[in-house]
Order: C-alpha cells, then structure tokens, then sequence
C-alpha cells in the first residue's frame, strides 16, 4: 500500500433506500375478483354446485366422473359420463366430443386421461374449459379448477373460501 493511502479515511457512500412496491392488482381487471381456496362450481345443466378446489398449480381443471365410456359419432371420438353431486344426489349424464387425451404424473405414476370441453358456471361468469374426467372419489373435492380457467380470471387469496355465490 502507498504511503499517501495509509492517510486516506475511506468514508462508505451512502445509497438512498430502494422503495419495492407491490405490483398494482385491480380486481376489475379479473374478472372474477379475489377468490378462495374452495369456492362453488356448478356444472351446467346441473342445478346445484360442486365444491371445488381452486388449484393454481394445476395446469387443466378435473372433474369427479363415473360409467366414463368412449364411443365414436359420425367419424368422431366422443365421451359418455355422469357426473353426481355428493353433497345433493344430483346426477347428470353427458355426452362430448372428446377434446384430447392427457397423462397425468403423480409420484412416479402416470395416468391417461380423456379431456372435454364443459360449461362451468363459477360466480357469475360462465366459462366453457377443458376439463379432465377422473375419479375423484378419494378426495374431498370433486372439482379442481386449474389455471386454464384461472388465468387473467381470478387471484386467489388462500385464506378466503367461498366467495363466490
């Protein structure tokens, strides 16, 4: 070190705090607003909803399904199933044309899946999305809402549940 340095006080520059500000959210710009982790999801036609589990790490939303069969119509895949409403005994039997076939990855299992397009009705807006049929017996909720029909819709605020009626 030069002999001049030795002398010199080093003084630390003082850099003004940074403000970090939240990014402005505006629930008017999701159409459905701030929503729960659990919110009513009614499956057109059917007249009462399913609880659904509000599911942002899921990419396609799922349905509780049973009597799954494929058949074709008029040179086309299509899909019969009933979905029940645990909660009321509601059933509805659909028929759709099958919009794809997905795998599911689940703890080193893989799961084929065929996927529809339904008619949701979640708070006040209805959504047609796809949904994958599965059964959905071994969990408490029979519908899972993923980001397909979250996405520019919804935030979801974790803490909250049924917000939407």
């Amino acid at each position: 070190m030069c002999s001049a340095c030795k002398n010199q006080v080093i003084t630390p520059a003082i850099v003004p705090p940074v403000e970090i500000k939240a990014p402005q959210i505006s629930s008017t710009s999701h159409s459905l607003g701030i929503i729960g982790a659990v919110e009513p999801v009614y499956v057109l036609p059917m007249k009462a909803p399913l609880a659904g589990r509000i599911d942002t790490g899921a990419e396609t939303s799922s349905i509780d399904a049973s009597d799954v069969k494929t058949f074709e119509r008029d040179g086309e895949k299509w899909v019969s199933f009933t979905v029940t409403n645990r909660e009321t005994g509601e059933k509805h039997h659909f028929e759709k044309e099958l919009a794809r076939q997905t795998t599911i990855t689940r703890i080193n299992q893989h799961e084929k899946r065929l996927v529809v397009i339904l008619d949701i009705k979640l708070g006040n807006e209805i959504i047609s999305a796809e949904f994958s049929l599965a059964d959905r017996s071994k969990f408490e909720y029979q519908a899972l809402i993923g980001r397909n029909v979250l996405t520019g819709r919804a935030i979801v605020d974790t803490a909250l549940e049924n917000t939407l009626h």
